[in-house]
């Protein structure tokens, strides 16, 4: 290290250096930085490390030596930064951006910055030292054409991608991975052993590199995950790529074994005895954890009923601070993929001794209420009890029960039916309370996949939800509004579910995009949720309902959960949370602490057993989140529950993520057999590049590029959210029917690609980004994509040689 203020002695001209000219003698190391600055400012632009030293040099009459120094000092201090490959650039006193990188599969990306500024576009070449959820440090170097700053990242402050999956293979005799991810633009090289990897296998590396990556980074391996074609690898994949805790610690699984698998006599301890009321689960057919039964029955001659919800008691068995609860707070949620299951908790829990199956003892923690004649809470109470359920019924069975009290499905439950139909009876009045209250009800499709033993697709079929499907959901309602209102009352901490009105920029483009259909959302800047059911009302019997009801969808903020009670907007309740699945969701179980809490005279203290590493999506939403209520502040142990909230609420995306790009990837590999073929669809989206079409009876999405819509210039208009021909007048709205014909399936990338038939064209299919068929999918935030498409490096992912595989297999 230099000491400060060194005299400098300038050395003399040679007839070797007679092409220098004079000197700008150098006194001291802080008149060697400010030459160096102002020198490096001249530049306009970034500079090749051992260009600059020969330039000092020839300039100032300096050593090589003392020129590093003080350039190392100047990266140290900010000022200047040097990027993957030694170029040099000028930062000086230029405000410095942090925040998180958000990547793009086609190679650029965005800062997403902690403070309220727009979002900072990252060119390819900045991406290429990156990676997706970096928190950096950028300045802004310019403009795009869209006048969004665009950013030159010179410090990676963290990384949050430790290990990454792909593909391994042997190039030139070095041995190489792939990513799986399409963001990743890198490949890596391994050091030391490989454990044994074959090319074409799929591993899991982890990354030696905490800051810029390199020109040709390294890493380790970490776990040979197996071979591209195996039963699952979509599924083991992605739980790596997203990060989705799948192994308990060896912790956990020791306190299991510790675990009767039934209910004892020291359970029993300080509970209601219930075992002589029939309470009934009531699932979907592959359900095995049960975490809610109830129980219904008319009381008096008033038309008041008194309703039941026994909930898991969880708590009970998964103590605070215990290795099942860390384990059970780093995953936050239980994943569904089509084929398997993540659970939360351990399967001797969740499907064992916490499940509430038929005809064992259970504990549970019961909702108990009385609800007047039009489904007004008149009186509620909560008391940990015992349960001994009755019946396990299926959602399709009770709905043809209910629909023919003398058929054979009714017959198959007679012994619980007439509790059955009372708890139907009282869901008809609590649907006439929703109306009333003006709660939204999204028609929305889901899909499930019906695959054979060796997990092959065999169709993709409609989940239909019925009223037995309603029934459950509105008894849930009461039980978790109850909760909301104990924990109120008691003024005890918690997580609530929060979902926040619309903001005025979301509403302002959904009014646009309903115009043109003849739609209009009432109530000015602050809408009611009755306004947007005013609006689906008016839908419900039209052909485009599904496109409709998406806009309307993506109008809506996100739900969160949160220590601050901002309320349900499009539950129309003012205080909400989760109490009803502790068994697959921690935030339930939470509640379920507090209210044992209050149970005890006492309110829960939260452990933070996990420190949250944010996304970029939960700093978004944490800086759009309305400020709290006055003296909100003063909730006790607030910081640890805001922590927890944030957790839970960037796991439950991280879930979603990773289900999705299962779903997506197999639904891309089942159309494969269908390329050539020619379908009926729909537009259900609309960019300025493509329009995206689902198909009517596959239940699948795919885009078609502007280019392929015919021989005409069409222009987008975000206002109206179509494409508009300039020649032909042809427009592509939401809802429009059309004909399209399967060219390609992307299964790397997940997307489908259409042409329209009527307007096929001989030349190969245009390649379409899928940024925003993804984002609607996930209900996510989308950020604008540059005009011209960058196109994505062609890799081959673990998933692509699976698929080859299996089709020479």
């Amino acid at each position: 290290m230099l000491e400060e203020e060194p005299k400098i002695t300038s050395r003399k001209k040679s007839k070797e250096t007679r092409w220098e000219e004079d000197f700008e003698p150098i006194s001291t190391i802080g008149e060697a930085k400010e030459s160096f600055l102002n020198y490096l400012c001249s530049c306009q632009g970034e500079i090749g490390m051992s260009i600059l030293i020969t330039r000092l040099i020839k300039k100032f009459g300096v050593s090589a030596s003392f020129v590093k120094d003080v350039l190392e000092q100047l990266v140290k201090d900010g000022q200047i930064k040097r990027d993957h490959v030694n170029k040099i650039s000028y930062i000086g006193d230029k405000k410095i951006y942090t925040g998180v990188v958000q990547a793009h599969k086609n190679g650029f990306g965005f800062l997403i910055c902690d403070e309220d500024v727009p979002d900072l576009f990252i060119p390819d070449e900045e991406m290429e030292k990156l990676l997706p959820d970096d928190r950096v440090e950028a300045t802004c170097i310019g403009f795009d054409y869209k006048d969004k700053m665009i950013a030159s990242v010179h410090k990676v402050v963290s990384r949050k991608l430790k290990t990454i999956v792909g593909v391994y293979e042997t190039v030139k005799g070095r041995k190489i991975v792939k990513p799986e991810d399409p963001r990743i633009q890198q490949d890596f090289i391994i050091d030391g052993d490989t454990q044994n990897a074959s090319p074409g296998d799929v591993v899991e590396i982890e990354l030696k590199d905490a800051g810029f990556l390199s020109l040709r980074p390294h890493a380790t391996m970490k776990e040979v995950i197996g071979k591209p074609e195996d039963k699952g690898m979509e599924i083991e994949i992605a739980v790596r790529k997203f990060g989705v805790p799948h192994k308990f610690s060896e912790a956990t699984l020791e306190a299991v074994k510790k675990f009767s698998d039934h209910v004892t006599k020291t359970d029993l301890r300080n509970r209601v005895d219930l075992r002589d009321i029939p309470f009934v689960t009531i699932d979907g057919p592959d359900a095995k954890d049960f975490d809610d039964a109830v129980y219904c029955e008319p009381i008096g001659k008033d038309g008041s009923y008194r309703l039941l919800v026994a909930i898991a008691d969880v708590s009970h068995y998964v103590k605070p601070g215990s290795a099942i609860d860390k384990d059970a707070q780093e995953r936050t949620t239980s994943v569904y993929f089509p084929t398997k299951v993540i659970p939360m908790l351990p399967e001797e829990l969740s499907n064992g001794l916490c499940s509430l199956n038929p005809n064992v003892d259970r504990c549970t923690l019961v909702c108990d209420a009385v609800l007047g004649r039009k489904g007004e809470v008149i009186a509620y109470q909560f008391y940990p009890a015992v349960i001994c359920s009755a019946a396990r019924l299926i959602y399709d069975n009770v709905w043809l029960a209910l629909q023919d009290p003398n058929g054979p499905a009714a017959l198959a439950m007679k012994d619980v039916y007439p509790h059955v139909k009372d708890l139907y009876d009282l869901f008809k009045i609590l649907l006439t309370s929703r109306e009333y209250r003006g709660a939204m009800d999204f028609e929305t499709v889901e899909t499930y996949i019906v695959a054979d033993a060796q997990g092959k697709i065999e169709k993709i079929l409609p989940r239909e939800r019925n009223d037995a499907h309603r029934l459950i959901e509105e008894m849930m309602l009461v039980a978790n509004t109850c909760a909301a209102d104990l924990l109120q009352l008691n003024k005890a901490p918690c997580l609530y579910r929060v979902h926040e009105p619309p903001s005025e920029d979301r509403l302002g483009k959904v009014r646009a995009s309903l115009a043109p259909f003849g739609l209009v959302l009432e109530g000015g800047d602050k809408p009611t949720p009755a306004d947007y059911c005013k609006v689906l009302d008016k839908i419900k019997d039209r052909p485009d309902k599904v496109p409709l009801q998406m806009l309307l969808l993506r109008s809506m903020q996100q739900a969160v959960y949160s220590p601050h009670n901002l309320g349900h907007f499009g539950l129309a309740y003012q205080a909400y949370t989760h109490f009803t699945s502790p068994i697959r969701r921690y935030p339930d179980l939470l509640v379920h602490r507090a209210i044992r809490g209050i149970l005890a005279g006492k309110h829960y203290v939260p452990k933070l057993l996990v420190e949250p590493d944010l996304s970029e999506t939960t700093l978004q939403l944490r800086k759009a989140e309305a400020e709290p209520e006055e003296g909100a502040k003063k909730i006790p142990h607030i910081e640890t529950w805001e922590k927890l909230g944030l957790l839970c609420s960037e796991y439950e995306r991280r879930a979603d993520e990773a289900s999705y790009d299962v779903m997506a990837w197999l639904k891309c590999y089942y159309m494969r057999d269908f390329i050539g073929q020619t379908f009926s669809g729909v537009v259900t989206g609309v960019a300025p590049f493509a329009i995206f079409v689902t198909l009517n009876d596959y239940y699948v999405e795919g885009s078609i590029h502007v280019a392929e819509l015919g021989a005409d210039y069409f222009v987008y208009d975000e206002k109206l959210n179509q494409l508009k021909g300039s020649y032909s007048g042809k427009i592509y709205k939401l809802g429009t029917p059309v004909r399209v014909k399967l060219m390609r399936c992307d299964l790397e990338n997940r997307r489908i690609e259409f042409i329209l038939v009527e307007d096929a064209p001989a030349k190969k299919v245009a390649k379409a980004s899928s940024a925003n068929s993804r984002s609607r999918a996930s209900k996510e935030k989308t950020k604008a994509e540059p005009a011209k498409e960058e196109k994505a490096p062609k890799r081959t992912s673990a998933r692509s040689k699976r698929a080859s595989a299996a089709k020479t297999k």
